[in-house]
């Protein structure tokens, strides 16, 4: 081998190299901004503890921050017109996941309700979802807030987070208004295919494989072959209206929210409620890892 062969070797091991370093510590950072986003969480739980559920989510919600009653309203403002009452609202997350930016992630995990506080019995029960934006001082706050109830406990204790990382999502570069609408066209391609071809035929194109699904009086479900079961059990029409989208400046996480429909005959309408779903790069396409729906209460 040649002088000038050895060089070019010996640069393409080097680099090789740094690409691994960098790609390792990107990573690492990652696995640490999940964790931070989890003592979040749990700072959030402790606070409706010890100051009570209406004190704490005044003091952890976004200024902006959405909650469901049962359509979208200002958290704060919901939370602010409520009297303080008595009773454990108390919550652990047992999933996680962060934009490679470090500026948008959600965690998901069983919550329970005591009439009496901690010494009581729970008599309520259902699965959260919150998503969590970074804001301009660098503090976590929670932009959205959702949850399903069910009739027993689902809870376990096990904390998770993504088994695989695309190394190809983060894009420096990317226009955060243009991806946003780009979510919103999504979620209207993805309502109309499933108006045309069904729900289990759009939910199959549009999810990735590591999906949760949460919803009334049931598990969480995890998987797409196990959310595929769940889709293919509708038998009505489900369509959806996105009203807002969002998604991270490095381009590799996004959620959207709104309403949806169940119809029979595209003119009847069986149910009708809210939903919220989150986006992931997957390669080069957007697929679904988190769908949240809740009927309107009758």
């Amino acid at each position: 081998m040649s002088g000038k062969s050895i060089l070019i070797a010996t640069l393409i091991i080097s680099m090789l190299a740094m690409i691994s370093i960098v790609s390792a510590q990107k990573q690492s950072e990652r696995i640490q901004n999940r964790r931070a986003l989890v003592e979040m969480e749990h700072a959030f739980a402790k606070a409706a503890a010890t100051k009570g559920t209406r004190d704490a989510f005044l003091e952890f919600l976004a200024d902006d921050g959405i909650i469901f009653q049962p359509g979208p309203v200002n958290g704060k403002k919901f939370w602010g017109e409520r009297p303080s009452r008595k009773g454990l609202l108390s919550w652990e997350p047992i999933f996680a996941d962060v934009s490679r930016a470090g500026d948008l992630g959600y965690t998901t995990g069983p919550w329970e309700f005591r009439p009496n506080g901690s010494d009581d019995q729970p008599v309520a029960f259902g699965q959260y979802f919150t998503i969590w934006k970074k804001q301009r001082d660098g503090s976590w706050k929670a932009v959205l807030d959702r949850g399903v109830s069910s009739e027993k406990s689902f809870a376990t204790r096990l904390l998770q987070f993504p088994l695989h990382d695309d190394a190809s999502a983060s894009n420096p570069s990317f226009d955060v208004a243009r991806g946003k609408m780009q979510l919103f066209k999504l979620e209207q391609e993805f309502s109309f295919l499933s108006a045309r071809k069904g729900a289990s035929a759009a939910y199959d194109f549009y999810l990735a494989n590591d999906i949760r699904m949460l919803r009334q009086n049931a598990a969480p479900t995890v998987g797409k072959n196990s959310a595929l079961v769940v889709a293919s059990a509708i038998a009505s029409t489900l369509t959806w209206k996105p009203a807002m989208t969002d998604v991270s400046a490095s381009g590799d996480l996004g959620y959207a929210y709104g309403a949806f429909d169940l119809t029979r005959g595209n003119t009847i309408v069986v149910e009708r409620g809210s939903y919220v779903r989150v986006w992931k790069q997957v390669g080069r396409s957007w697929r679904v890892v988190m769908d949240v729906m809740s009927p309107d209460p009758q």
